[in-house]
């Protein structure tokens, strides 16, 4: 029971449950292993014991929390209650200005300063958050593209999808078809060197976006390559062709690692040979100013990655903490030269990022560009280096055993620790979504249940002797709904899953929209039935499939069945799990059938897509996506759960139903698209 008391104390489950009514107990061995990450001691029954007495005597004697959170929700803000009589407190506003006594009727949003002397003589200084109450709300229902955007290729793409290629649909989407967003994949910086790992959701940094999708054309200072190296630049221009050309017509899969090998030469050549001019220099220093030490740590560590490797921990003893890194980066030219350039394609993929925000803005797109927050971080990678106090050493992010996988899940992924968040008023957290939405008009969080309780798997061990560690659900939403105010952007969970209860609840009343995915809406707790489209909820973005579910095509075709089954993939007899797919479609295509959404019968596959979406637009979603794929009959999923080198996640090209690849031109061109298109601007403009 001690050990319990010590746990609970730390936000770490000793227990769990997968599903009503039961509860599962954790080993012990978990609970001391994830408590010695957060730096409690209880390896043995002395050492829980005077673990739990340091606890308990710093309750006693803290006079603050190292963040308090109020909300502006029309209640006035008040010091704490538990604060001695006589304590005095004095409040710095983040704009400098100075509010002295109890009285915090007048404190404005942001991120503040308390400090607080009481009689006794203890002495505290806490971070004060202030947020409205809620994140904002979208205008008039929209209808937007889902996208990965490495996928969809122009041609003038260098072997994947880019910024420009972002650009150019968006302007499309949103002038010929009236969409009202596009959202993409994270486009967070992946981890350097060959092979790389080309899933989005195990990025290096969540900070900054990889410099892989630019659109080399667009660099200002490419059009001033003068001749003497203009030969070397097209010898290069050649080689992206050739990228692009095998994967539009030669079958290849996209290889992120050979585009970004053409373009970091294209780029040192650029940024080698052509000085900016003194206005473009001028917003790249305030750029630098701006960004401050985690540009610099971020490039730093890509400097540093490239003459030691990505593995960090194996990099001589000064060079794997940021500090100590410094004064080699200072001693060495070349280091320091380096770390330059990776700060100029931080500016420069900045700069992309913005073109593409404003193209959306005046194709007149309600929302915008939609960003994705990865779950977490590569353990070897930029994020991890660079802020190695706020992450739990030893600890994987992952899942426990539920109805649909058994052994339960591991990530990969260190996870954020709690206490030293709190600690540090919230600023890792402040700083990586500030980041994120400069040039957002949402923001879609990946496992948005992580803000308030993440399964932590001790390194060595199986998935199913993992817990759950509780964050300040508070404190992170706070932060997320100030931050995003800031931005005057929605916010859009991924809460698909096991949700434990008053989760969705909760994001719903700060104003967070959810995720509703066809197959998964049914009547669970009655019928089991599909759950009528009068019946879903408004706040969310409703979509037929994501990138890590079979296409739509796909699945009312069986054929995500039959690629499950060469792979190895399912947990039943092949027979058995295509009658129940097809009774599940069948169930779904009845209920359009009813509904008069598919007036031209069952068996044409693009009426049936196009009856689909007629149904997300019947329910009352105030957001509604499509996947790009579902537009022209791409019958393979993004990702395959489950699988590494047996299928080529991440690796697609967009494509028709005959699996030949599509350009965004074509894309552009395809009547099928077209058609589909033309309803949902209808449906939500209606």
């Amino acid at each position: 029971m001690t050990l319990a008391r010590l746990a609970a104390r730390h936000g770490v489950a000793t227990a769990y449950s997968p599903s009503e009514g039961v509860t599962v107990p954790v080993p012990d061995a978990t609970v001391v292993a994830v408590l010695a990450a957060l730096g409690v001691d209880a390896a043995g029954p002395e050492a829980v014991a005077a673990a739990l007495d340091a606890a308990e005597r710093a309750d006693r004697e803290r006079l603050l929390p190292p963040t308090l959170i109020r909300w502006q929700d029309g209640e006035p803000a008040r010091p704490p209650a538990d604060l001695p009589s006589g304590t005095r407190l004095r409040v710095t506003t983040e704009d400098g200005s100075v509010i002295t006594g109890r009285d915090w009727s007048g404190l404005p949003l942001g991120v503040h300063t308390v400090e607080a002397q009481a009689p006794d003589g203890r002495a505290a200084t806490a971070t004060l958050i202030v947020s409205p109450a809620r994140v904002p709300g979208p205008g008039r229902r929209a209808y937007g593209l889902l996208v990965q955007l490495y996928s969809l290729l122009s041609t003038r793409s260098w072997g994947m999808g880019d910024l420009g290629d972002l650009r150019e649909l968006a302007t499309w989407a949103g002038r010929v078809h009236g969409a009202g967003f596009v959202q993409v994949n994270p486009l967070h910086a992946g981890v350097p060197g060959a092979p790389s790992d080309p899933s989005p959701y195990r990025p290096s940094s969540r900070r900054f976006p990889d410099p892989v999708h630019l659109r080399i054309e667009e660099v200002p200072e490419y059009a001033l390559v003068g001749p003497e190296r203009r030969e070397e630049l097209d010898r290069i221009l050649a080689e992206a062709a050739e990228l692009r050309e095998q994967v539009l017509d030669k079958g290849a899969l996209i290889d992120r690692d050979a585009v970004w090998e053409v373009k970091r030469r294209a780029l040192e050549l650029v940024l080698g040979t052509v000085e900016p001019g003194p206005g473009r220099r001028a917003e790249f220093h305030d750029f630098l100013a701006e960004r401050g030490r985690a540009l610099e740590d971020h490039a730093t560590y890509q400097a540093l990655a490239e003459r030691h490797g990505p593995h960090w921990r194996s990099w001589p003893e000064e060079l794997r903490a940021p500090r100590t890194a410094e004064a080699a980066v200072c001693a060495d030219p070349d280091l320091a030269a380096r770390v330059d350039f990776h700060c100029r394609l931080a500016w420069l993929t900045d700069r992309q990022l913005a073109d593409a925000a404003a193209a959306a803005r005046e194709a007149g797109m309600g929302i915008g560009i939609v960003h994705d927050l990865a779950v977490g971080v590569h353990p070897e990678g930029s994020d991890a280096w660079a802020g190695q106090e706020a992450f739990a050493a030893g600890m994987s992010v992952g899942a426990p055993p539920d109805a649909f996988n058994s052994r339960g899940q591991d990530w990969g992924l260190p996870p954020w620790r709690p206490d030293a968040l709190a600690a540090a008023g919230y600023a890792p957290y402040r700083g990586l979504l500030r980041e994120l939405l400069r040039h957002a008009g949402a923001l879609r969080i990946d496992h948005v249940m992580g803000l308030f309780r993440l399964w932590w798997v001790p390194e060595g061990r199986e998935p199913t002797e993992g817990t759950y560690v509780r964050y300040d659900a508070e404190a992170m939403l706070a932060v997320l709904v100030l931050e995003a105010h800031r931005a005057g952007a929605l916010v859009i969970g991924e809460d698909l899953g096991t949700v434990e209860p008053g989760v969705r609840e909760e994001l719903a009343r700060r104003g967070v929209f959810g995720t509703s995915v066809l197959w998964f809406e049914r009547d669970w707790e009655g019928t089991g039935r599909p759950l009528p489209a009068g019946e879903w909820r408004a706040e969310c973005v409703a979509t037929a499939t994501t990138h890590d579910l079979p296409s739509t095509a796909a699945r009312l075709s069986g054929e995500h069945i039959g690629l499950r089954h060469r792979l190895g993939l399912l947990a039943g007899d092949l027979e058995r799990e295509r009658a129940a797919d097809a009774a599940e479609t069948a169930e779904w295509l009845d209920v359009f059938e009813r509904k008069g959404l598919l007036p031209e019968g069952p068996g044409d596959e693009e009426a049936e897509i196009r009856a689909v979406h007629r149904f997300l637009l019947a329910t009352p979603a105030r957001m509604v996506g499509v996947w790009l794929p579902d537009a022209v009959g791409d019958r393979r999923p993004q990702n395959l759960p489950g699988t590494w080198d047996q299928y080529p996640n991440w690796r697609l090209p967009l494509a028709g139903p005959d699996g030949q690849p599509l350009t965004l031109e074509r894309l552009a061109a395809s009547p099928r698209a077209h058609g589909l298109l033309r309803e949902l601007r209808a449906g939500t403009e209606a």
